[in-house]
């Protein structure tokens, strides 16, 4: 059986102020954006996610017979970080003069956040986003055998600077957690 080929339509889609998705030629094929003809300047962003867990599983992070759940995801977002390029696959590869992820223990989980910055010809969202994503993914992964209901939920951007775009940041209250 022929596999139907398929085209990208961008009507009703969200698109940039330019008025179309910046990852696609004029046929609708996906493509890696040109940035070459871009000034390298300083690029922050913010993500974070959140790790619901049940009380018990939230009581047993410190007697993890695997390591510190926490610092090890820590590492793991910051390692993930340095190889966004490697996973999506239009991601620009980019020198990171700054990636941090940090966890807090809540009521009801764990929030992760994470900050990346570098000074390139295009952003980090995305370094922030896999940095948070994968530490998240890593707090599961190492809690998983107490309990295999724990969500991940609201990974999301929270702010970015630097670019032709301008800056973002998140309005209203982002997450479930309670402290």
């Amino acid at each position: 059986m022929m596999a139907k080929k398929t085209r990208f339509r961008q009507n009703n889609a969200p698109v940039s102020a330019s008025g179309k998705l910046s990852h696609y030629d004029s046929a609708g094929r996906a493509m890696m954006v040109d940035v070459s003809g871009k000034e390298a300047t300083r690029r922050d962003a913010e993500a974070s996610a959140f790790v619901e867990m049940s009380a018990e599983v939230l009581r047993a992070l410190p007697r993890n017979p695997k390591g510190n759940p926490l610092e090890v995801a820590r590492f793991a977002g910051i390692s993930a970080a340095k190889r966004t390029s490697e996973l999506i696959p239009m991601c620009h590869p980019l020198p990171l003069s700054f990636i941090d992820v940090t966890t807090e223990v809540c009521e009801n989980g764990v929030k992760v956040h994470s900050r990346a910055a570098t000074t390139a010809q295009t952003g980090v969202e995305m370094e922030a986003l896999m940095a948070t994503t994968v530490a998240a993914l890593t707090v599961y992964d190492m809690c998983k055998a107490l309990d295999k209901s724990i969500s991940i939920r609201e990974i999301v951007l929270l702010s970015k600077s630097g670019g032709k775009s301008g800056d973002f940041r998140r309005k209203g209250p982002v997450g479930r957690s309670r402290k």
